[in-house]
């Protein structure tokens, strides 16, 4: 056949929450009750405010027009003077932000910037799946480092010295960790800035879980020296309930921003204007906005952990996120076997670790974004099912 994949294609499966949701969908056509405690997709809605803001700026004549690729001032300076407020991190807004159409256009906007044929990505086993699409979909080769629940997801930096880097020119890190929770130590991102710079290795940064159930958020920018080797992204998904909205952003020096816009500027427009001037609504957002998010998430968690203790998991009690990852009893195979037998026989959807690498295989993942009644009535048909075993 002349028309058939392109190679970089056929190197990349269909995300694995697309095919689920389809499987779910199918399940749910022929009458079937699923609930879905899989995916981390926030149910609460934005503050009010923010919704108010849209509606009010999508009412103006003048708004509708394509718009700057490197977003209106009034964002890039909200933007500034949150990561002035929440991080301690100093920030040019003209410079050294790039409002992005969700993070994860970020992710393969920096893989389709620095990465070809020949460089090699350094890739958090377990970690977000798109980190490895997006390398392999660029032409790069994907170089998996191990995290362990033994180091508390983190990486041994000694064990990354003893590689042969000389073809590594990213490396992907991401703390608060998804999907394990975990945050980084007080050393850790002193001793990966460290290591990027002795090895000119790009170090990127995913934060999109700051501010869930953690009242210690991190920027690796903060870091001295960070700016030199580092970048980060962010993200208004889960902090502040917009993830269809898809508001997201980069910092890093002046040269990187303006690397990666050289790509993206190709690739897509500016953001809708109301939906960005919304966005500054939600940056500005006082502190108890996030208490009040924390507090649901909070009393969710805890049915969730009854879920997983009625499966005989086990699981970190510190962890932060919106999720809680737990190790699966021994009897079953892996991630994959609990996940499918619970989705059958309960029709709960529970996502297996093993998607996130096969050091998760042991592993699995429950969402917080579901209502705590929803939660409940899950663990009720977990547990009915527990007494017919």
């Amino acid at each position: 056949m002349k028309i058939r994949l392109a190679d970089r294609v056929g190197q990349v499966e269909e995300y694995y929450f697309s095919t689920k949701l389809r499987q779910i969908a199918e399940m749910r056509a022929l009458g079937l009750d699923v609930i879905n405690l899989g995916i981390g997709s926030p149910d609460l809605k934005p503050s009010q405010a923010v919704i108010d803001r849209l509606s009010q700026e999508a009412q103006q004549e003048d708004q509708h027009g394509y718009q700057s690729y490197i977003g209106v001032p009034e964002l890039r300076e909200a933007m500034a003077a949150w990561y002035k407020r929440k991080f301690a991190v100093d920030l040019n807004a003209a410079n050294e932000i790039l409002p992005l159409i969700g993070s994860k256009e970020g992710i393969m906007h920096l893989s389709m910037t620095y990465l070809q044929a020949g460089d090699q990505v350094l890739v958090p086993n377990p970690g977000y799946p798109t980190y490895r699409s997006a390398a392999l979909l660029a032409g790069a080769e994907v170089v998996h480092y191990d995290l362990t629940e033994s180091n508390h997801w983190q990486p041994l930096v000694s064990d990354l010295e003893n590689r042969d880097l000389s073809k590594v020119k990213m490396m992907w890190i991401n703390y608060p960790h998804m999907p394990s929770g975990t945050l980084a130590s007080a050393s850790l991102f002193t001793d990966l800035v460290s290591f990027a710079k002795r090895h000119e290795i790009l170090l990127c940064h995913d934060n999109p879980y700051a501010f869930i159930l953690n009242n210690d958020p991190q920027s690796i920018m903060s870091i001295d020296g960070a700016k030199e080797v580092a970048v980060e992204l962010n993200s208004l998904s889960k902090t502040f309930n917009m993830a269809g909205w898809r508001v997201g952003f980069m910092v890093g020096n002046a040269n990187r921003i303006s690397e990666v816009l050289r790509f993206k500027s190709n690739m897509d427009s500016g953001m809708f204007k109301p939906l960005q001037l919304a966005a500054v609504e939600a940056l500005n957002q006082a502190d108890d906005w996030y208490d009040r998010v924390n507090d649901t998430y909070q009393s969710r968690r805890i049915v969730a952990e009854e879920i997983l203790m009625a499966l005989g998991c086990t699981f970190d009690s510190k962890q932060v996120g919106m999720f809680v990852w737990a190790k699966i009893p021994a009897q079953y195979v892996d991630g994959y076997a609990l996940a499918d037998q619970i989705l059958e026989e309960t029709h709960v959807f529970i996502t297996p670790g093993n998607i996130f690498g096969d050091n998760g295989s042991r592993f699995i993942r429950v969402s917080l974004c579901s209502k705590e009644s929803v939660l409940k009535t899950a663990l009720e048909r977990i547990n009915q099912w527990q007494i017919k075993q």
